[in-house]
């Protein structure tokens, strides 16, 4: 007994909308996608990260970032480190102090002269007696003069050389900290610099790749589509091209964590050198 087989085809106009595909598709297919054109790609770091590395693995730490600053404090210690804070003209105000003494004293001495005189002593030894008496007292008091105006100028300039070599050992002591916030200024201002690169790189790289998948969107639709009308269902279609996490979030959080590091790289050689 033969057995009768009955087969429900699709309306003409559904298999040429099958056939079109069909063709478009092997056409498309046939050569494979350039996703070369949409590979993730990375922003370098900018000059300022560069600068920054720099400086933290070289000047911003060893003897060789305040060794200037020593040098100058031991400039300012020593039997001679008052030396540079002499007053140029001290030499001078001794000088005229000096030669004023000596007016006044030469005047004493007249005065000696004209009490013997007076006194009926002139030339006397009397005389001689008191003018070797006010000539020795002169000289000594000449002399306690000029050394407390010796000793008056180096005080002064000891303590100016004592205040100085405080001021250089400061400094070198805050150079680690001054490094610290220079590199961290530098990294963070790179930093944003390379996530502003990395979003135009993101941005380019996503448009390539609609671009490229744009043929296959389109088919995609018109596939649902044929098949929503052989089925007579609502056709649904979801997209190949979704989101995807882009090398720029990974960027700005390697920047967030290089960003606190370098704002705390100061803090980090100030008590390594402490």
């Amino acid at each position: 007994m033969a057995v009768q087989q009955t087969q429900a085809l699709p309306p003409q106009y559904v298999e040429d909308l099958q056939r079109d595909l069909g063709t478009q598709l092997t056409a498309l297919t046939a050569a494979p996608l350039a996703t070369d054109k949409f590979a993730p790609k990375v922003a370098g770091q900018d000059q300022a990260q560069l600068d920054a590395y720099q400086m933290a693995t070289t000047q911003g730490q060893g003897i060789g970032a305040f060794q200037p600053y020593i040098t100058q404090a031991g400039a300012y210690s020593g039997p001679q480190g008052y030396s540079s804070f002499m007053s140029p003209y001290q030499q001078d105000v001794i000088d005229a102090t000096l030669a004023e003494y000596d007016s006044q004293a030469a005047a004493g001495l007249t005065g000696i002269g004209q009490q013997a005189a007076m006194s009926g002593n002139l030339g006397g030894g009397r005389e001689g007696v008191m003018r070797a008496q006010y000539q020795n007292k002169s000289d000594m008091n000449r002399a306690l003069l000029q050394s407390g105006l010796l000793q008056q100028g180096f005080t002064q300039a000891n303590q100016l050389a004592n205040q100085a070599f405080g001021q250089q050992q400061s400094l070198a002591s805050q150079v680690p900290g001054l490094y610290g916030q220079d590199i961290g200024t530098l990294g963070s201002a790179g930093a944003g610099q390379q996530a502003q690169e990395q979003a135009q790189l993101d941005a380019t790289r996503e448009q390539n790749r609609l671009r490229a998948y744009e043929p296959y969107e389109r088919l995609g639709f018109q596939q649902s589509g044929i098949a929503s009308i052989a089925s007579g269902a609502p056709g649904q279609y979801q997209s190949m091209v979704t989101p995807n996490p882009t090398p720029l979030q990974n960027a700005l959080g390697i920047a967030s964590v290089a960003g606190g590091f370098m704002g705390n790289y100061g803090d980090y050689l100030k008590g390594r050198n402490a």
